[in-house]
């Protein structure tokens, strides 16, 4: 019987996310990831190598998840409003990305940074686009692509990294949450609200 390795794979990196993002790098266990995945615990040695590198794996390939369902490039780039609400939304439907990165912080404080090249590569991308649109002048050029994109994704984001404290301030109106979020985008972007 051939083995299905793409497939097999896919179910190590679905497994994984949720290992770490409910127990953190360090308190993630190996078994439990090849027992949720059906799969032999040797095959993640296999196809990642040790538990560090599976978690870099698992970084980079949720970011491609985001990236694939949010992306800002060309002309969605000049609505940075509207990205900032899908960027939002996407990460009230997955919110194991948004754990992942605070465990990251919390376990390793950027030192190193897993994946960091490929994961790099994606934020490039979108620094590429935000720069174009400050040159066509669909956005102003007050703060610099990082500091656009640093914002939005900070903004969008901490929404679901401090669950109660933005129920406590902002209440639990999660459709007003994200239209507070995208005005305050459209002021930050220099336009009105998408």
């Amino acid at each position: 019987m051939a083995w299905n390795t793409a497939r097999t794979r896919q179910l190590l990196l679905d497994a994984a996310v949720e290992e770490f993002a409910e127990h953190g790098p360090e308190a993630a266990r190996l078994d439990r990831i090849a027992a949720a995945a059906g799969v032999n615990k040797e095959r993640i040695y296999q196809y990642f190598g040790n538990k560090e590198q599976l978690f870099a794996a698992v970084l980079s390939w949720s970011l491609e998840r985001l990236a694939e369902a949010v992306p800002l490039d060309g002309p969605l780039a000049a609505d940075l409003p509207a990205y900032a609400g899908r960027v939002y939304d996407y990460h009230r439907e997955h919110p194991q990305f948004i754990r992942l990165l605070y465990w990251e912080g919390l376990h390793r404080g950027g030192d190193p940074i897993a994946a960091r090249e490929e994961r790099a590569a994606h934020y490039a991308a979108k620094l590429s686009a935000l720069a174009a649109a400050q040159e066509d002048g669909t956005l102003p050029p007050e703060f610099t692509p990082g500091e656009l994109l640093y914002a939005v994704i900070a903004l969008a984001g901490w929404w679901y990294a401090t669950p109660p404290l933005a129920q406590m301030i902002m209440g639990d109106d999660i459709g007003a949450a994200r239209d507070a979020l995208v005005r305050m985008v459209a002021k930050l972007a220099g336009s009105s609200s998408s």
